[in-house]
């Protein structure tokens, strides 16, 4: 089955009761759009990349530390399991099974994503003794 191209995602700031395109493309999406026209939008935050590059740096920090895996990647899936983040399969047999779920920009909002940081945390902490830099920084 061919997937379906990725949509672009444009990107608008709020100023009073008007959204303002942020870039020139994302004023071009609006090119074809008549003065008056009702349009659809979806209204959703922007992910905090930090925030999700620093979750990766820990799954880095832990496999080298632990070999708790054999990659970063495979203790992510094993993460989604541990924490909920699971999509429900039936099989012809009618067994349904979790299988990891998404952690995507556009699957999961941000304040999602920062429960699921911390229920990661908390998991590596009772599984593995992990302990995050800031606890370490103020232990020291």
């Amino acid at each position: 089955m061919a997937r379906k191209p990725e949509k672009p995602i444009y990107a608008f700031r709020k100023n009073g009761s008007a959204l303002v395109p942020d870039m020139d493309m994302d004023m071009r999406a609006l090119e074809g759009v008549a003065n008056g026209q009702l349009v659809r939008i979806e209204v959703k935050e922007f992910r905090n990349v930090a925030r999700h590059r620093a979750y990766w740096a820990m799954l880095h920090e832990m496999v080298a530390a632990t070999e708790c895996a054999l990659t970063p990647e495979r203790l992510h899936e094993v993460i989604k399991l541990e924490t909920g983040v699971v999509d429900l399969i039936r099989l012809p047999n009618g067994m349904t099974v979790a299988i990891p779920g998404s952690i995507s920009f556009d699957k999961m909002a941000e304040p999602e994503f920062i429960a699921f940081l911390e229920a990661a945390q908390r998991w590596l902490a009772e599984t593995y003794g992990w302990v995050s830099e800031r606890e370490r920084r103020a232990a020291a």
